[in-house]
């Protein structure tokens, strides 16, 4: 019989770094600050929630939109630390996920030979789900010494076939964060040129130093042409759990859930249920997780103190990028894997959150870990 031969749609793609560098980890008995998980478990009453809705039998297909429990409960959140009022029946969206919105995002909206823009370094999803669109990603570099965008460049480099601009804040895996002045050029581009916008705000309530989070929702203009995307598992320390949620306007809802009800359809229904119920008596936890991971940071950062390392503490999320340049000159893709055998320290390279990498010497590292394990890690860096 003649071979079955297939032509990829994905030709460049293989195994993510963060499974490469975990898998590493694992075989070498490496501390693992490279994959963005936390070490430590959710906050018990969430854990005992969702045992109680499994055993209540709550087991089956939930709505398209998702539980009507747990979208209002959405709505009232974004309510209190946003302050904006959206509707959960046509403007909330339950997903499998972060990643599963940001593609059923992009697939409703994009067409082929339309142009997207996103920032460099960038989360590794966006682009495929543009290519598979049919879509050209085109990349702008954000500035290397703070992470933020050249807003003249952005603007020099839309052309007639830009339909869509991804941003992510706060940033992974940078931890930069984008300020007022940044939404406000962001919305005067949209509106000047038509422009829909993604924006990832999976890490909103990690933003430290008593900054604030802006997001697209909180901008009029932005908000009518606008997937903002969100993630429980980062909120909740439940990763594994792969529930978020997308707040879009009604008529950008609409198109996503067209594409949503044929990629995973729905959310599972007892994990829904559970957050629902948690959010409902911790209405305010949300609120607690930047001063509980600014410790972590600041913990991290001040342990490294005596080391060679450059660093600027990060701003938001739970990654923090050291710079290496004083210790050594090697790539960072071959310094991570070195470090992840020799010195049982595993990080991720930030090349590979760019087209065109130019010459770097960063790692991202997650602090989202026990205490003791980031001052073992830190002795570890120290030592180098």
């Amino acid at each position: 019989m003649p071979e079955i031969t297939l032509q990829s749609k994905l030709p460049q793609v293989g195994t993510n770094i963060f499974s490469i560098m975990s898998a590493l980890a694992t075989r070498h008995g490496a501390i693992n600050l490279s994959q963005g998980f936390p070490d430590f478990d959710a906050p018990r009453a969430l854990l005992e929630s969702l045992g109680k809705q499994v055993m209540d039998g709550h087991n089956q297909y939930a709505p398209l939109a998702g539980m009507p429990a747990l979208r209002e409960k959405i709505a009232a959140q974004i309510l209190r630390y946003r302050g904006v009022s959206c509707n959960p029946e046509s403007e909330i969206t339950v997903v499998p996920g972060a990643t599963e919105a940001i593609y059923c995002a992009i697939t409703a909206c994009i067409n082929p030979g339309d142009e997207v823009i996103v920032f460099d370094p960038c989360y590794d999803c966006y682009e495929p789900a543009v290519t598979l669109a049919g879509g050209n990603t085109l990349h702008i570099p954000l500035t290397p010494e703070c992470f933020s965008i050249d807003w003249n460049r952005v603007e020099s480099n839309i052309s007639p076939r830009c339909r869509m601009i991804i941003i992510n804040s706060p940033h992974n895996p940078s931890g930069s964060t984008l300020a007022h002045a940044d939404l406000l050029e962001l919305q005067r581009l949209a509106e000047q040129h038509n422009l829909l916008v993604v924006s990832d705000e999976v890490y909103e309530h990690l933003v430290f130093d008593n900054a604030q989070h802006h997001s697209v929702l909180q901008y009029p203009a932005l908000r009518e042409r606008s997937f903002a995307i969100y993630s429980f598992g980062k909120t909740f320390s439940v990763t594994g759990w792969k529930t978020g949620y997308c707040v879009a306007p009604p008529h950008l809802t609409a198109e996503m859930r067209k594409v949503h009800q044929y990629v995973a359809f729905v959310a599972v229904t007892p994990i829904q249920l559970a957050i629902a119920e948690f959010i409902e008596n911790e209405p305010s936890y949300a609120g607690t997780l930047a001063s509980f991971y600014q410790s972590k940071r600041d913990l991290f950062c001040t342990a490294l103190k005596r080391s060679r390392f450059k660093l600027t503490p990060s701003a938001g999320t739970y990654f923090q990028v050291l710079d290496y340049g004083a210790i050594s000159s090697e790539l960072d893709t071959t310094l991570a894997e070195h470090w992840t055998c020799e010195h049982k320290l595993a990080s991720i390279p930030m090349s590979v959150f760019s087209a065109e990498p130019t010459a770097q010497t960063q790692l991202r590292f997650c602090f989202a870990k026990n205490d003791e394990v980031l001052l073992k890690a830190a002795d570890i860096l120290c030592k180098l």
